[in-house]
This record gives structure tokens, C-alpha cells and sequence, in this order.
């Protein structure tokens, strides 16, 4: 059993989570819950145990970046890959599919990504009929696809008009890859919305669904965990009478983020740069063009929400709860490795 670590992590050691998170995943049955033990709210205790049996699940799926394949971990049960992924040009053609050659002799189905998740012009631009890149676009993934087990679609930010078409899309592409597995992506939800992403159209045409169950708290909003509990149970339940336990895989984050009670990067008007000059006591210089610059220091509180082994089993045991079946994650390489010692396959 590895050394435990006996303490909590401070607040101000808030950016040096990450860097922690290994020593936690040695072999053992335990490993330490780390807890900032100055967040308010937040109740400090140092080791959770993880000597439990593993939770099971039908399918464990994991994106993988093209070109972090060490992060693939040869022994970990998962059943599917996502292989993140092909893109789409701003002329709207496929570029960038992983070489699948890469994962040979590994057992997980593998899947080609294609992800657009920025660029909402792009994907009306290709998902609309009256362009002819659409129908273009659907024949080569699936001719890139052809050394894969299945496609996963990840367009994100899709405009609610843009609905019936990026149906009509899945629908022309499901045709094209035959028996391959067709996955999509989606928000998570807690109720039908207006939008482009009808959890029970969607499972109607795809094969999976993957509802990207984290970003409930994101960099701008107010600090607190990537995927909450409670939250992760609702979005569970929700998915699970919408699209059904058969074709739902319900996401895990591996990331965690942080947040300052400041930030001080930005743009100044002059007035205010000067403001800044006296509150400082800085010493103004200038560059080799004559531009003036000052350096300054402020302080800043940092709070950092993440995910370990512990936290994602109680996530997974809410999800069981909820009756879903299939699981995933984004992404590996992000993740504490004690991680799969808490899963495993049925």
C-alpha cells in the first residue's frame, strides 16, 4: 500500500493539485481524498477508502487526443476509444483524422471523432442543404472511417434552427457507415429545451448518445465543481428516460479548473494604468521602441475543484442509480490513475 498523504492541501497550494494527483494512484487499496481545508463549506478529512468492489458497466468509452497515446493505459477496462479527432476546414472538408494504425493491439473498439466545437458558422455552413459540402462531407468520414469500429460527432454550440438538419445530417451519415457505430454528442440537460439537441430524436437515429455531463461550473461562471453529484445524478436521470439505458453513455470529467477572486490581465485605460502605477509604486520604463511598460505583483486567492478516484466512483454509483449502463470520460491522460482500480466491465 503506497504512503498516504496525511494532510490536506491548503488553498494556497490550490495550482499544485495536479501535480499531486499521481502519488495518489500508487497500488493500494486506498488512496487520499485531498480537500482544500481552508474553502469554506467544504469539510476537511484526509483518506476515503477505495477498498470496495469495482462498479461495472456494460461500456467504459474514453476520448483520446491523437498524439497523447502514452496516456493510453494498457490494462485500464475500457471498452471503446474515441479518437479525438478529424476537423472540419474553413471551406467545410475533412481534415486531420487520427491514423488508427497507432492504437493497433489494442482490444477497444475504436472510434473516429469528428469535432467542431467553436465555430457555430461553420457547422450551419455545413450541415445546411443548399450547400453542396454537406453530402461531400459525409462521404469521406465515412470513407475515413473504414479501419474504424464506429464515428462519434461532436458539434457543439449548434444553432436551435439548425436543429432538423443536423438530424438530417446523422441520419444521411448513419446510412453511409452501415453497421459502424454512430455516437453523438451532447449537453447535458435536466429538462427538454429548445435547441438543436432533442435527446429523443437524436437516439433515434445514433446508436449512442454521450451526454458531456461536466462544464456545470465553467471558467466563467462562479466557482465550484466540474460535475457536482446531485447535478450528475439529475442529468442522469433525465438522459436515462429520454434516451433509454440500451444507447445512453453518460460522461465523466477527468479535468478540474480553477478560479481566482481576481484577475488582473487585461486591457487599461491610460487613466487607470496610471492609477495602477501609484497604488504599486512602480517604476515605469521603456522598451526599445519607446513604449512604456511597469511591472506589478497582486495577490490572488485560488480555489481549484478536480476529480479523483473517490469522487468519480460516487459519481458512477449515482449513475447506477439512475440506471445507465454505459460510461465515459474526457479525457485520458487527465486523470487520476487510481481511477481503474474502481471499474471495471460486465
Amino acid at each position: 500500500m503506497n504512503t498516504m498523504l496525511k494532510s490536506a492541501i491548503s488553498l494556497a497550494l490550490a495550482f499544485a493539485i495536479a501535480s499531486c494527483l499521481p502519488a495518489s494512484a500508487q497500488a493500494g487499496p486506498a488512496v487520499p481524498l485531498l480537500i482544500a481545508s481552508e474553502i469554506p463549506g467544504l469539510t476537511e478529512f484526509a483518506l476515503e477508502s477505495l477498498d470496495r468492489p469495482p462498479l461495472a458497466f456494460k461500456e467504459v468509452w474514453a476520448y483520446l487526443m491523437a498524439g497523447e497515446e502514452r496516456f493510453l493505459p494498457t490494462d485500464a477496462p475500457i471498452s471503446d476509444l474515441a479518437y479525438f479527432s478529424a476537423r472540419i476546414s474553413t471551406k467545410g472538408e475533412l481534415y486531420g483524422t487520427p491514423n488508427v494504425e497507432r492504437l493497433s493491439g489494442i482490444k477497444a473498439r475504436k472510434h473516429l471523432v469528428l469535432a467542431e466545437v467553436t465555430n457555430q458558422a461553420l457547422i450551419h455552413f455545413v450541415l445546411n442543404p443548399a450547400y453542396p459540402l454537406r453530402d461531400k462531407l459525409i462521404k469521406d468520414l465515412a470513407a475515413a472511417a473504414k479501419p474504424y469500429d464506429g464515428v462519434n460527432i461532436d458539434f457543439e454550440l449548434i444553432r436551435s434552427d439548425d436543429g432538423p438538419a443536423f438530424l438530417e445530417f446523422l441520419r444521411l451519415l448513419k446510412k453511409a457507415v452501415g453497421t459502424k457505430t454512430l455516437s453523438v454528442c451532447v449537453p447535458a440537460r435536466t429538462r427538454k429545451m429548445d435547441d438543436a439537441y432533442d435527446y429523443v430524436k437524436l437516439a433515434a437515429i445514433a446508436d449512442r448518445v454521450f451526454v458531456m455531463s461536466y462544464d456545470e461550473h465553467w471558467s466563467g461562471s462562479a466557482a465550484g465543481p466540474v460535475s457536482s453529484i446531485g447535478w450528475a445524478s439529475r442529468v442522469a436521470t433525465w438522459a436515462s428516460a429520454s434516451v433509454g439505458p440500451a444507447k445512453l453513455i453518460m460522461g465523466m470529467p477527468f479535468y478540474g479548473r480553477a478560479w481566482g477572486d481576481k484577475s488582473p490581465a487585461g486591457a487599461y485605460k491610460y487613466s487607470s494604468a496610471s492609477q495602477k502605477i501609484a497604488e504599486q509604486s512602480a517604476s515605469p520604463g521603456r522598451n526599445a521602441e519607446g513604449i512604456p511598460y511597469f511591472r506589478f505583483s497582486e495577490n490572488i486567492n485560488l480555489i481549484m475543484y478536480f476529480d479523483d478516484a473517490y469522487s468519480t466512483r460516487l459519481r458512477g454509483e449515482a449513475y447506477q442509480k439512475a440506471g445507465v449502463a454505459h460510461i465515459g470520460f474526457w479525457r485520458l491522460g487527465q486523470e487520476d490513475p487510481a481511477i481503474w482500480q474502481v471499474l471495471r466491465l460486465k
